[in-house]
């Protein structure tokens, strides 16, 4: 599903990083040179985190590179995203998906333990990382050469470099589907939500 959205969207390289059962993932894709996609394979002898697999390739065809973890349903248009990063000229982009705290009860500003204000029953949103980027390819080059490190690990160190990491909200459909219920539920919605 995922890759048919993103080739769909133009996306015409993929590289898959595998490990666990990663023998049915290629038996399933081993026909996909067919549909003009190019997919290639990291295997990850030992777990190599969210982007660490990213530096064992060393060929890739774009200048700016996508990458997602595998376990998320969205309906994010991959289009507008890659609009966004190169209107404003990003070094690394990160889709963000609004996580709203209601707070039932009243909640007080103070200041040396003096009450400047309060705030009846407040609504605070956060937003949190949907785990799919957009980077320029040189940025890669932050990433270890194969050690184990999350993308949070990359966004730190481009962060502490000055370099230009932006948020792109995303209020639509996005489902992580790691956990069993939530596979159930993807499979209902998959049905019911126009992808």
């Amino acid at each position: 599903y995922n890759v048919d959205r993103l080739a769909f969207s133009g996306v015409d390289d993929f590289w898959f990083s595998v490990k666990y059962l990663g023998d049915q993932i290629v038996d399933y894709f081993t026909d996909e040179k067919e549909f003009n996609r190019s997919i290639n394979y990291i295997w990850e002898e030992y777990p190599m985190g969210t982007i660490g697999a990213v530096s064992k390739i060393n060929n890739f065809k774009h200048e700016h590179i996508l990458v997602s973890n595998s376990d998320i349903l969205t309906n994010l248009d991959y289009e507008l995203f890659y609009l966004d990063f190169l209107e404003k000229d990003a070094d690394f982009s990160i889709v963000t998906i609004p996580y709203r705290v209601e707070v039932p009860y009243a909640v007080l500003e103070t200041k040396n333990s003096s009450v400047m204000g309060f705030k009846e029953k407040p609504t605070y949103t956060y937003y949190s990382n949907a785990g799919i980027y957009l980077v320029k390819r040189d940025m890669l080059d932050y990433i270890p050469k194969d050690e184990y490190f999350n993308a949070t690990d990359l966004i730190e160190k481009l962060i502490k470099e000055n370099k230009k990491v932006i948020s792109y909200p995303f209020s639509d459909y996005w489902l992580d589907i790691g956990k069993h219920d939530d596979f159930i539920k993807a499979n209902q919605d998959i049905k019911n939500i126009k992808f």
